[in-house]
């Protein structure tokens, strides 16, 4: 019986993907004045590894560059990510508020865990009035290993939760569910890859199928 669902934020729930390359230009803007790049935004790459926790992102796009460059660059990204969010740039995917709206009339809790910042999604919480059905959001930050298996670990010892499943579009998504002893649904959206997906228990096309899922769980 299905008492949780811990939702990923980023490419499950919050489209990214709308503010996302106008945030990344922007910063790759203000690293071009500061004469520390010269060639294009890297938007490809970021994308084969959106999910990431975003120090390993600035490892990856900004190799050569410092450490104290890397923090800077991930302030001002952070800034501009939540300015586009509160510009009402981004957007929730499909189905989101109605499939919570079931869950909670159901009876079943809502939980965030995400690579993301706690700033930004506190940023989406707030905008999408999300704590009208989450129980509680959870941050990388959170956790010092990085590690988002650890994080679930966290939600799992915090509310005492047994039966759950964990949905979201990555590896580390079906890792933490897997890694808890969890059930683990794929949502094949924006950012997914078939490679992963292929290790979850269940695939999703769209959110709404949560309550047919759900549904059949609780019988």
């Amino acid at each position: 019986m299905l008492q949780s669902l811990i939702f990923d934020m980023d490419g499950t729930l919050f489209q990214t993907d709308k503010i996302l390359e106008i945030s990344l230009e922007d910063t790759f803007n203000y690293l071009r004045d500061l004469n520390e790049w010269d060639t294009v935004t890297p938007i490809d790459q970021y994308r084969e590894i959106m999910g990431v926790p975003l120090p390993k992102v600035w490892e990856t796009l900004l190799p050569s560059h410092s450490n104290a460059v890397r923090e800077q660059m991930d302030s001002y990204f952070l800034e501009r990510l939540i300015e586009n969010i509160r510009s009402g740039k981004g957007a929730l995917y499909p189905n989101v508020i109605e499939v919570f709206s079931y869950l909670k009339e159901n009876n079943c809790s809502i939980y965030i865990a995400s690579n993301g910042l706690t700033a930004y999604l506190k940023a989406i919480v707030s905008y999408y009035n999300l704590d009208n059905w989450v129980t509680e959001t959870f941050s990388i930050q959170q956790i010092q290993s990085l590690n988002k298996s650890n994080l679930v670990q966290l939600i799992i010892e915090k509310y005492g939760i047994t039966h759950a499943a964990v949905i979201g579009d990555r590896l580390s998504d079906i890792h933490a569910a897997k890694d808890n002893g969890l059930l683990a649904i794929g949502c094949n959206f924006d950012f997914a890859r078939d490679d992963e997906l292929a290790k979850a228990d269940i695939v999703i096309e769209d959110l709404i199928e949560l309550k047919t899922i759900v549904s059949e769980l609780k019988k």
